[in-house]
């Protein structure tokens, strides 16, 4: 739905040069109207002279592109580069006008979601990554001209640094010298670093600020990293932290207070659970320990903990749940039932023989939006009696199931390497996952998406660095056999 208002801003902007010569008489309040009307077409042009002219203290890209009274039409997950790159040049043009030109304090580039289909015109995206080495660049940049003001604009700011951006982020953070443009790193996320870069980072983004911090993949943390990761600065408002494998092997002594998401999947845990969530002052949202190798003893913690009634997104692969917990893991549906809506039990060795006890303990969780059970060895007919049950949960509308055993050769072993989970017999998994959307259409539940995507969810980080991430991988195995090489040279 749009108000007249909005289509009337639509029509203004869909002419460039009108909307160029008519900028100087439009009311300020009705700048975010135009903003919004720009992107939805994708008027890159309108988008920069806006910014350039912003007359407002104020400019965030979230609420500017959400649902409004005007036009009810959300924009937050369009990451469209044209526009986003004409966010950015308006903003460069705003700051270098100095004088009394300029009243804009904060920019929130905050609130984008990345998707893997885009629906702007022009289909091209500006990822996590693409957008904080733009931001990353036009800082060096500014930093670079004569500085004609004295307070900065502040730029919120989600940040992704890699080896490939490292350098002009560091130097976008650092207190290179007076530039227009102060980044706040109100979210972090670092992959394809070493340690030593990333606390770097880490100290020149101020832990103080920071809310979220995703270490990922080819950060290669041990336990005293962590120690000192988490002791710089304590991290007073964070609320998620992911780290990647291993590294919490050992549990830290200490732990943000306010966490509220905790993603620690393939560390090794076993009968550590409690010495890692016990301290943390705030009920858990959301938590992924998959491949963790918990125990019965961690199991019963979790299912009797504050945590559990509070879990909004729960993973929990790797861990054979119904043949050694059942009655543990029952519990700990029961008590995240009233707060549950995702759901991950990948890997969980789970037969045909479990699907009843496995009905049962999900049948508690009305309020599921999402289940994720991929690498489980379940044929087509007990996949069809899950899917049976699964329609009892209201809220269900989406569903990631296994290509079914019957697929694959008899005697297939699980869990699966990527070469034999892709070879199956692609005739037979259509006719099954046809049967599946057959039995959800007969219950009036063509709501629920379904889907087999057989190497994991779309990642759009991973998406956009995967060249980058090849790369290191590569150096990381060249570095490995010289290393081989050397010793074995030694001990001849």
């Amino acid at each position: 739905m749009q108000s007249l208002r909005f289509i009337s801003a639509v029509a203004l902007v869909s002419h460039p040069p009108g909307a160029q010569q008519s900028l100087d008489s439009v009311a300020h309040n009705l700048y975010p109207l135009l903003f919004k009307a720009s992107y939805l077409l994708e008027q890159s042009a309108v988008i920069r002279l806006l910014l350039q002219h912003w007359p407002l203290e104020e400019f965030r890209l979230g609420p500017l592109l959400g649902p409004s009274a005007d036009h009810a039409g959300d924009l937050r997950d369009r990451a469209c580069r044209a526009c986003l790159e004409a966010c950015m040049h308006g903003l460069a043009d705003h700051v270098l006008q100095g004088g009394g030109c300029r009243r804009l304090r904060v920019v929130d580039l905050t609130g984008i979601r990345d998707v893997q289909v885009q629906r702007c015109p022009c289909g091209r995206a500006l990822g996590r990554w693409g957008r904080t080495e733009l931001l990353a660049r036009t800082c060096c940049e500014l930093q670079e001209q004569p500085c004609t003001t004295r307070r900065p604009v502040e730029v919120l700011a989600d940040v992704f640094v890699t080896a490939g951006n490292f350098e002009a982020v560091a130097r976008a953070l650092g207190p290179a010298g007076p530039g227009p443009l102060r980044v706040r790193c109100l979210s972090l996320r670092a992959d394809s670093l070493d340690p030593g870069r990333l606390l770097h980072v880490l100290r020149l983004a101020g832990p103080r600020e920071l809310r979220r911090l995703e270490v990922v993949h080819n950060v290669r943390l041990h336990a005293g990293h962590v120690q000192q990761l988490l002791a710089q600065g304590g991290f007073p408002r964070l609320v998620s932290l992911t780290l990647p494998a291993k590294a919490f092997d050992a549990p830290p002594a200490s732990t943000p207070a306010p966490l509220t998401e905790l993603h620690v999947a393939f560390s090794t845990l076993t009968g550590k659970l409690q010495t890692l969530l016990g301290p943390l002052r705030t009920p858990l949202r959301v938590l992924d320990v998959g491949n963790c190798a918990l125990n019965h003893e961690d199991m019963t913690f979790l299912a009797n903990c504050i945590h559990a009634a509070h879990l909004e997104v729960l993973d929990l692969s790797g861990h054979c749940l119904v043949d050694l917990f059942p009655a543990t893991f029952h519990r700990l549906l029961g008590q995240a039932a009233p707060t549950l809506r995702a759901l991950t039990l990948e890997e969980c060795g789970l037969e045909d023989r479990h699907v009843g006890a496995l009905s049962l303990a999900l049948g508690t969780c009305r309020r599921l939006r999402e289940l994720r059970f991929l690498g489980n060895p379940l044929s087509g007919r007990a996949l069809r009696r899950l899917f049976t049950a699964l329609c009892e949960l209201p809220r269900l509308r989406c569903v990631e199931f296994p290509v079914p055993r019957d697929c694959y050769p008899e005697g297939s072993a699980y869990p699966q390497d990527e070469l034999a989970m892709s070879k199956f017999d692609q005739q037979k998994y259509d006719a099954i996952a046809a049967d599946l959307r057959a039995v959800l259409l007969r219950a009036g539940r063509d709501d629920i998406q379904v889907s087999t995507p057989l190497f994991g969810s779309f990642d759009p980080d991973i998406q956009e660095t995967s060249n980058e991430l090849g790369a290191f991988l590569l150096q990381a195995f060249k570095t490995a056999l010289e290393n081989f090489s050397r010793v074995l040279k030694q001990m001849e």
